[in-house]
């Protein structure tokens, strides 16, 4: 891909979602090349109205806004805008700051250690980075993660309360789920406890009951079956990570409900594969 001229930069204009430590890195790289941006410091699961004024003010003036991990919401033409996530429907797709980086045009010599690791990342946790070339270090994990819990806003109360949460998981499905009751929304601070990697026990499967969400880590059929079994909209529902293979679901219904489908889910044998025609 050609990196776009100065010229061509400047009719871009993008819109960032819920800040982590993709959406951080991916305002970091946008400062250092002079790119326009709008950054409200908004939470995982933010909609693009958030910024209904910037957007219908940049389309005034020719420019093209390029929404980061924004719900859908617009009043104006969606071919209007575009639209880098790897969530929900866009899931598999490219992580965003692999799309912003190739928006940007930049050469493949810029795509530092650090943009490698932050994108394995969120596309799918420690499991991603232990799978690049040469592997994460046990360094690069715990920086990582720390940084992500930081972006975030986890909060020393998770932090602290994370360790007895882990020491309290329940084992289900013969094992091949863990379960942790867990006194806050944000899930990463138990769910990085629970990391073999990390020191933690480690899983097969990972559910967090929260007081408002639940949020499952695990097997792609198991994502799979959440997602269709329990439909909702982008404000309810979100589901995304390294697919098909591995992946997240999260949603704002009862954890005792998701924890039965699941435990009745792992219980059972997997389909059998239909014979093929003679």
């Amino acid at each position: 891909m050609a990196r776009p001229s100065r010229n061509d930069l400047d009719t871009l204009v993008f819109f960032l979602g819920g800040h982590d430590l993709e959406m951080v890195t991916i305002r970091q790289l946008l400062e250092a090349q002079g790119v326009a941006f709008h950054d409200r410091h908004l939470a995982w699961g933010a909609a693009a109205s958030a910024y209904d004024q910037e957007i219908a003010a940049a389309l005034r003036a020719g420019r093209l806004p390029i929404l980061v991990e924004l719900k859908l919401d617009l009043s104006c033409p969606l071919e209007a805008v575009r639209v880098v996530d790897h969530h929900n429907e866009q899931a598999g797709q490219a992580t965003a700051l692999e799309q912003v980086f190739q928006w940007l045009g930049l050469p493949p010599a810029a795509w530092t250690r650090w943009f490698e690791l932050v994108a394995a990342n969120d596309r799918g946790h420690i499991a991603a980075m232990l799978a690049l070339q040469p592997p994460a270090t046990l360094q690069e994990l715990r920086r990582v993660r720390e940084a992500d819990r930081a972006a975030q806003g986890v909060s020393a109360a998770e932090e602290v309360a994370a360790p007895a949460a882990v020491a309290a998981c329940r084992q289900c499905a013969a094992g091949r789920l863990s379960v942790v009751d867990w006194t806050f929304d944000r899930v990463s601070a138990v769910a990085d406890r629970m990391e073999r990697a990390l020191g933690g026990p480690g899983y097969e499967n990972l559910l967090v009951r929260g007081p408002h969400t639940t949020t499952f880590f695990g097997d792609g059929p198991a994502v799979e079956f959440l997602t269709c079994g329990f439909p909702g909209s982008p404000k309810e529902r979100w589901w995304g990570g390294d697919l098909p293979r591995r992946g997240f679901w999260g949603g704002t219904l009862a954890g005792q409900e998701v924890e039965e489908a699941l435990v009745d889910f792992l219980a059972s044998p997997p389909a059998a594969a239909e014979p093929s025609s003679p």
